[in-house]
C-alpha cells in the first residue's frame, strides 16, 4: 500500500514504514536509546533525503522516549535530578546543532557529513562498548570478582568545580562534565537525527558508574525533551519534518517502545551491554559499506539553497 509524502516528494509503503518504527521502536524501549542511530539511515537507504529523514526522525525518537520514560518513571527506574541537568546541556546542544545542520544543507554537505559522522561515532562506540561487555561476561563466567573503585578513588574530571550530589545514582561530581556530554549529544541529535542513547547509555554506565537500573530510564528523559525542540526547530528553521511520515514512524515506535521497555527489564547488565554493542557496530558497519562501494550512479546532482 503506498502513501506519498508531501515533504520528502515520494511514494512510500505504508506496511513497510510501520514495520520498521515498530521494530526500532522495540529496540529503543528495551536499550533506552532514541532509536534514531537506526531509523534515520533506514529511511535514507529508502530514499528519503537526509534533510528530512533526520528532521522528521526527531518526531519519531519524541514519541517512543515518551512512552518509553513515562514507563520508568512509573517503575522508578531513573534519576531525576540528574536527568534534568542533563536537559540542560543536551538544549544548548539542540539549537546549536540545528543552525549547524541548516549551514551544511544550504553549501550542499549534509548528506557527507551525516554519512561520515555515523561510521565515526557508531563505529568507536561499539568497538569500546563490545570490547568491555565481552571482557565483564568472561569474568562472570570464570568467576573473577568485579573490579571495583577503592574508597576515595575518583577520576579526575570528577573533582572538577561545581560539584552536585545524586543521591538515586549515589553518586557525587562535578556537574561540568555531565553537561559538556549532554550539550555534545543534543548536538549530534539535532545534526544526525539521533537521540543520543547509544552514546549516553555507555558513557553513564562506565565513566560516571551510574547503576545500569536507572540509565535507561535517564537518558530517556533527557532525549524527549531535547528531541521536542529539535523537532520545532527544524520544523520553523527548514520546514524539513514530513508531518505524514511523522505519523507513521509513531504509530510504530510508540507500540514497540512499550514491548521493547517490558523486554529490557529482566537484561542482565553484561548481556544489555554486549547486545547494545552488537547493534551498534552492525549498523556502522552497513552505513560504512556505502563510502566504500562503488555507487550505481557516479554523478549525481541536488540543488542547493544560497544566501540572497
Amino acid at each position: 500500500m503506498q502513501i506519498y509524502l508531501p515533504i520528502a516528494e515520494l511514494p512510500a509503503d505504508i506496511l513497510l514504514i510501520l514495520g520498521m518504527s515498530l521494530a526500532v521502536g522495540f529496540i529503543s524501549g528495551m536499550f533506552g536509546v532514541g532509536g534514531g542511530f537506526l531509523m534515520t539511515p533506514l529511511l535514507i537507504f529508502m530514499g528519503i533525503p537526509p534533510a528530512v529523514a533526520v528532521a522528521t526522525q526527531a518526531a519519531q525518537i519524541t514519541a517512543t522516549s515518551t512512552t518509553a520514560a513515562l514507563f520508568c518513571w512509573r517503575r522508578n527506574a531513573l534519576d531525576l535530578k540528574m536527568g534534568v541537568l542533563l536537559l540542560f546541556g543536551g538544549l544548548a546542544g539542540t539549537i546549536l546543532g540545528v543552525l549547524f545542520f541548516n549551514s551544511l544543507r544550504r553549501v550542499g554537505q549534509l548528506e557527507t557529513f551525516i554519512t561520515i559522522s555515523y561510521v565515526v561515532l557508531l563505529g568507536t562506540t561499539g568497538v569500546l562498548m563490545f570490547v568491555e561487555s565481552v571482557h565483564a561476561i568472561l569474568a562472570t563466567r570464570l568467576g573473577k570478582p568485579r573490579r571495583t573503585r577503592r574508597a576515595g578513588q575518583h577520576h579526575w574530571y570528577e573533582g572538577l568545580p561545581f560539584k552536585m550530589r545524586f543521591h538515586r545514582s549515589g553518586l557525587y561530581v562535578s556537574v561540568l562534565p555531565l553537561l559538556a556530554l549532554s550539550c555534545f549529544i543534543g548536538f549530534a541529535g539535532a545534526v544526525l537525527g539521533i537521540g543520543g542513547g547509544f552514546i549516553l547509555v555507555p558513557a553513564l554506565i562506565y565513566v560516571f558508574r551510574v547503576p545500569t537500573a536507572l540509565v535507561a530510564g535517564t537518558s530517556q528523559f533527557q532525549i524527549l525533551f531535547s528531541m521536542i525542540l529539535a523537532t520545532l526547530l527544524h520544523a520553523v528553521t527548514n520546514q524539513s519534518v514530513d508531518i505524514v511520515l511523522a505519523v507513521l514512524l509513531v504509530c510504530g515506535g510508540v507500540v514497540g517502545a512499550q514491548f521493547g521497555a517490558r523486554a529490557g527489564v529482566g537484561l542482565r547488565a553484561e548481556t544489555f551491554r554486549f547486545l547494545l554493542a552488537m547493534l551498534v557496530l552492525a549498523v556502522a558497519l552497513r552505513i560504512g559499506e556505502d563510502l566504500v562501494v562503488k555507487p550505481d550512479e557516479l554523478f549525481t546532482a541536488t540543488p542547493t539553497e544560497t544566501a540572497r
